[in-house]
């Protein structure tokens, strides 16, 4: 069974920078596209970045500048790096991947991070 785990979610200071990791099992996730989506209080859920098997990466627009999306294909570990961070970013953080799909099929129970003074 596949499963997606996140961690690295915490309260920060605007400017702030953090790290999110997400460990797959249940597979082996090397030929698979990654990727991490956030839900803010009272909005839908919105891509931030994604990466494929080659490591090739895309970004939204709010993200592209600031996160740096990567992955450790031994450690079955795909990772989101935020830097200077915005209240604007406090939000939900979910892990996803393409398993044996064109589409993010499999989802991470999402881990909080707020951005505060």
């Amino acid at each position: 069974q596949v499963q997606l785990i996140e961690s690295g979610g915490e309260l920060v200071q605007p400017g702030d920078s953090l790290r999110l990791s997400c460990a797959a099992s249940g597979a082996a996730f090397s030929s698979n596209a990654l990727g991490w989506f956030r839900q803010a209080p009272g909005k839908e859920r919105e891509f931030v970045a994604s990466i494929n098997w080659a490591g090739l990466t895309t970004y939204s627009g709010d993200s592209k500048g600031r996160f740096t999306i990567s992955r450790d294909n031994a450690k079955n570990t795909v990772y989101l790096q935020m830097n200077s961070l915005k209240p604007a970013d406090t939000a939900v953080y979910y892990c996803t991947t393409s398993y044996r799909s064109n589409e993010f099929n499999f989802w991470g129970q999402g881990n909080q991070v707020t951005v505060s003074s």
